[in-house]
């Protein structure tokens, strides 16, 4: 709704441009004609002009979007490029020279068509015109519009806002006509004030663009997700509208085979996916009379891999009473909103269920969630009646499960607790016994850096790491590229060392932009770990990264204690993510 209000305000300030100037004569020639014939086709042909050439530019733009990372790219491109239209008026005159001269022509069209008996196809030629002619006032605008819509795809919503803004800009116009030849001297007070909105609104726009091209943005966003830069405006949409009651159920805890569970709020729209695996599309109307179960996950993410078990084994086990189990993959890491990525994850990972690949946030914004992994369980009648963040709590998850199909009327609903055993990266954690905590690589989110002179943004650097790296220091040897949120080994060889202490150690791995695998070796304390490798790794330590996913490269099985390891990759362009621990 925010959007929407500021869309509309964006359309009525429009006006305050000496642009305006060119269309003022053509709209007081119709403030003495009756409103409905002459007026009110004039707003109609005005608007449907802004909403019409704008959809087409969202629906035509709309594949960079989906092309991820260059998508990302050229609509930060656009945003600056809008914002230099609005800060340089004679570039956007310039640009729109051409639509200008065509509605000085459709104006002369309709002023000559007028001497016929109607006038309201004249009026509507005139109001498609007075959007053409606007264009150096609307353009800019209008095109900041279209960037952040194309953005979110190209939708029933995207239209919506367009027209909010043809409205308003219709708004002003209909001022215009009422007032008549007053609203001259009152708009010319204002042209100077109007021109320094704008140009401030310029100068924002491409502060803007230079926070998220450097990564500002996420280093605060990704704490929680990576799903929008729009940080300012989920703030005040948050202050405006009180968050979902979460916190009643969290503190109150479930009495384990009780039905006596609190309502969270409704089941919220499922739509915004950019594609489905293993179903067609889910709507929440036609879950209706189902038990759902959303997993809010993401292939790389440790806590996501470790709760998969449990949540396959009671999609297999409950499929008959009704339950319906939803994975929504929600990317961290750029490369896990690739859907082949994605495909083969789910694929290897053995989920048959339905997963939602929500690339671009639709469904977890739907939701207001704000983790990985996260489980919504929702009754027959589309309520969300609890909800789980994290690992853990699986007896009590699964209690709440057989509740909501009693709840249903299922009849024979099973008893008992799933027990499952994960191996790998999906095991259990040691949690008594672990002291390493999840260590980003990329300097967005980098802590405990212990290479000599710090981590060097964005170009490739020599870096050495230290012989004796402190608790849970790390360290890079041989010359990286450090991005914001990935290291790329920019030499023919090169390290990487930490020391940890944990019983299993996995490092999110991806082979360059050519695809071709990296052979690594593993040592612990400068040894090959033995009966101490992990699942990508053989006892010599030797491995290979053929993919974008996370690699569990020590699993302890003789006691935990501190030890410092080293990855040595012995071919070039690997990438590093992030440490995680077991």
């Amino acid at each position: 709704m925010l959007l929407f209000v500021l869309a509309y305000l964006g359309g009525v300030f429009t006006i305050l441009s000496p642009c305006i100037l060119p269309v003022l004569p053509f709209v007081f020639a119709r403030s003495g004609q009756p409103f409905v014939r002459s007026q009110l086709p004039l707003l109609v042909g005005m608007a449907i002009t802004f909403a019409a050439v704008g959809s087409l530019a969202a629906i035509g733009g709309g594949w960079a979007v989906q092309a991820n990372e260059i998508g990302r790219i050229a609509a930060l491109v656009l945003l600056a490029f809008f914002g230099l239209t609005l800060l340089i008026p004679a570039l956007a005159d310039r640009l729109s020279q051409p639509f200008v001269a065509f509605g000085d022509r459709l104006s002369q069209a309709a002023e000559s068509g007028r001497a016929g008996g109607s006038s309201v196809l004249p009026s509507f030629i005139l109001g498609i015109a007075t959007g053409l002619l606007w264009a150096p006032c609307a353009g800019p605008i209008l095109g900041l519009l279209l960037t952040g819509a194309a953005l979110n795809g190209a939708n029933v919503g995207t239209t919506v806002l367009l027209l909010a803004y043809a409205a308003g800009a219709a708004t002003s116009l209909a001022v215009a006509l009422l007032l008549g030849g007053r609203v001259t001297a009152l708009l010319k007070r204002s042209f100077g004030a109007g021109e320094w909105v704008r140009r401030g609104l310029g100068v924002l726009v491409l502060l803007a663009v230079v926070a998220i091209g450097f990564g500002v943005d996420t280093k605060y966003l990704t704490q929680v997700s990576t799903a929008s830069t729009t940080a300012i405006e989920q703030d005040l949409i948050d202050r405006i509208r009180p968050p979902q009651q979460k916190s009643n159920a969290m503190a109150a805890g479930l009495p384990t085979g009780t039905s006596k569970l609190p309502v969270e709020g409704m089941l919220p729209s499922l739509s915004g996916a950019v594609e489905w695996l293993n179903s067609p599309p889910l709507s929440a109307e036609a879950l209706r009379g189902k038990v759902v179960l959303v997993d809010f996950w993401t292939y790389s993410c440790i806590n996501c891999l470790r709760s998969l078990p449990y949540i396959k084994a009671w999609a297999e086990k409950y499929k008959d009473q009704g339950l319906v189990v939803i994975g929504v993959h929600a990317p961290e890491f750029a490369f896990e909103r690739d859907p082949v990525n994605v495909r083969r994850e789910v694929k290897d990972l053995g989920i048959t269920y339905p997963v939602a690949i929500d690339n671009d946030y639709a469904i977890w914004r739907a939701f207001e969630n704000e983790y990985w992994p996260a489980h919504y369980f929702i009754d027959a009648e589309g309520r969300i009646r609890y909800h789980h963040f994290g690992e853990g709590e699986y007896a009590r998850s699964e209690a709440v499960i057989q509740d909501l199909l009693a709840e249903a009327g299922k009849t024979n609903v099973p008893t008992g607790i799933v027990q499952v055993q994960g191996t790998g990266a999906l095991a259990a954690p040691d949690d008594k016994d672990m002291d390493s905590p999840e260590t980003y690589v990329g300097y967005t989110r980098a802590e405990n850096f212990a290479s000599a002179g710090g981590e060097v943004a964005d170009k490739p650097h020599d870096y050495t790491a230290p012989a004796q790296p402190g608790p849970n220091q790390w360290g890079l040897d041989g010359s990286w590229k450090v991005e914001d949120e990935k290291a790329e080994l920019d030499g023919a060889s090169g390290g990487i060392s930490y020391r940890f202490h944990a019983r299993d150690l996995h490092l999110v791995l991806g082979p360059g932009a050519d695809g071709k695998p990296v052979r690594f070796r593993v040592t612990l304390d400068g040894k090959p770990p033995g009966d101490d490798h992990g699942a990508d790794t053989d006892a010599d330590g030797q491995g290979t990264v053929t993919d974008q996913r996370l690699y569990q490269l020590v699993r302890q099985r003789h006691g935990v204690g501190d030890h410092v390891f080293r990855i040595e990759f012995l071919d070039s362009h690997v990438q590093a993510f992030a440490f995680t621990f077991g």
